[in-house]
């Protein structure tokens, strides 16, 4: 069982909202819809170039409690951290799930 000490991190879970823009696209906002204890374990990183600006993306795998359905359509969030859910699966404790996640760094 995972020592409910390891979740030292409240991350705000977001959701994407979609409004059309009067000209055929869409406006994507994100609206929060829950709140989180989590334990995020940093995997490594890698430079990379993304729309003429460089910078780099650090990978995390994280776990928190299986009480909300979430996808990779979801985002998560911690104070100016946001991180882009890359991958979903059942961790093997019971009653949680582990994420693999990436970090935007300019």
């Amino acid at each position: 069982m995972i020592d409910p000490g390891q979740l030292r991190t409240r991350l705000v879970l977001q959701r994407p909202a979609e409004t059309a823009d009067d000209q055929g696209g869409v406006v994507r906002t994100w609206e929060s819809f829950g709140n989180a204890w989590a334990k995020v374990v940093p995997r490594g990183s890698r430079y990379e170039m993304d729309a003429d600006s460089a910078g780099a993306t650090q990978a995390f795998t994280i776990m928190l409690r299986a009480n909300f359905s979430l996808t990779l359509q979801h985002r998560l969030v911690d104070g100016g951290k946001i991180y882009r859910i890359t991958a979903i699966r059942d961790a093997r404790e019971r009653g949680f799930i582990e994420l693999d996640a990436e970090l935007r760094v300019e």
